[in-house]
């Protein structure tokens, strides 16, 4: 179902002291609805990647309000924040960030085990579904260190859909990748937005990627200045 917001921000401002206050965003307010595959755009330093900490309740410290799933999380306590995060947000970060000794199956299930509702069993049948999504599934038992760049982060947006989150959040999700395994990710992003009508948010540096998605967030200086 579209149209029911999915994340909505209201007049966020965020300050960093170091050593001087320095107001890093400006009255943020935005929304986005089940199903939208949303870029957001801009110069280093205009806001984005701290915006994205604090839509995805890592970072609790701003003033204005926030709502995930129609539910106002600002101000909630960490541990209501920690299952937010578990069971309705998958991350994509630049860097994989998977366990190298662990095998891509294992990797691709600790959300799930974070979560703990479901068996053991029941959680490795996930994640193989999840796996052939990517063309992994014959990768599921190798270790992590034994696969490609573009493997690896085919694997890490495999793990972030593992709980089947309401929204995907990425970090210059192909920033390390070159043009074709870029292609392939954002190719995965955008059928998971067609097919399976995922919700994404996803900073970017790359204008060919932002240009695919079905619309775009211009931050300059801490404020959108286009949406």
């Amino acid at each position: 179902m579209k149209g029911k917001p999915v994340l909505e921000a209201k007049g966020v401002n965020k300050y960093f002291y170091s050593p001087v206050k320095t107001q890093v965003l400006k009255e943020v307010t935005f929304q986005v609805t089940r199903g939208e595959f949303v870029s957001v755009m801009g110069k280093s330093g205009c806001g984005k990647s701290t915006l994205l900490y604090i839509l995805s309740t890592m970072d609790t410290d701003y003033e204005g309000n926030l709502w995930i799933d129609e539910e106002l999380v600002t101000d909630k306590s960490p541990n209501h924040l920690s299952r937010i995060r578990n069971e309705k947000i998958g991350f994509v970060f630049q860097f994989h960030y998977l366990l190298n000794e662990f095998s891509v199956l294992e990797n691709v299930m600790i959300p799930g085990l974070k979560l703990d509702q479901k068996t053991r069993q029941e959680l490795e049948h996930i994640a193989m579904e999840k796996l052939r999504i990517f063309d992994m599934q014959d990768h599921a038992l190798k270790k992590a260190y034994q696969l490609s760049g573009g493997q690896k982060q085919r694997v890490a947006v495999a793990r972030a859909l593992m709980n089947d989150p309401l929204i995907i959040m990425g970090d210059e999700p192909t920033g390390n990748l070159d043009k074709k395994n870029s292609d392939i990710v954002f190719n995965i992003f955008k059928e998971l937005a067609k097919e399976f009508h995922q919700t994404m948010l996803i900073v970017t540096h790359d204008p060919e990627f932002a240009e695919g998605t079905d619309r775009i967030i211009e931050m300059e200086d801490g404020y959108i200045i286009n949406q």
